[in-house]
């Protein structure tokens, strides 16, 4: 089912259930979705496009997280972490870290890197294999730990 379609869904059936936080959450996907079409001049998004909405919603909404934690807003940290299940929900199953070790070493072998300095080289190649399967930070941090145990 197609992004779009699935999201159409459950809309409806947030207005049936009277869910307005989700119905709110599922507007503004849509909402950031129709805008990235409109900024492209395209008819309809492909699914990386797709893919980059929704990644960047849930970058968004990981930042804003952290805001609210610093600032002890226990009210806004738990809206935000229901917004970001939600969000989820959405995007492709996520790498385990066990996996996401195995992609990162094949990369390495493939491009023969040895040294932390070539980290730059690591990223460039993993992240459009592992794009909206798994945070960029987290691929950061075990490319610089494999990296570090050559």
């Amino acid at each position: 089912m197609a992004l779009l379609d699935r999201l159409n869904e459950d809309m409806k059936q947030a207005m049936k259930n009277k869910e307005k936080d989700k119905l709110t959450v599922i507007r503004g996907i849509k909402s950031s979705l129709q805008n990235e079409a409109i900024k492209k001049k395209d008819e309809e998004l492909t699914e990386e496009e797709e893919l980059q909405v929704l990644t960047r919603e849930v970058k968004q909404r990981k930042d804003s997280l952290q805001e609210f934690k610093e600032a002890s807003r226990e009210d806004l940290v738990d809206k935000t972490e229901q917004e970001l299940a939600l969000i989820e929900t959405y995007l492709p199953e996520q790498l385990s870290d066990e996996d996401l070790r195995q992609v990162i070493e094949e990369t390495i072998q493939e491009i023969g890197v040895t040294s932390k300095q070539d980290i730059g080289q690591v990223m460039s190649a993993v992240m459009p294999k592992v794009k909206g399967k798994t945070d960029g930070s987290k691929v950061n941090q075990l490319v610089m730990q494999q990296l570090q145990v050559r």
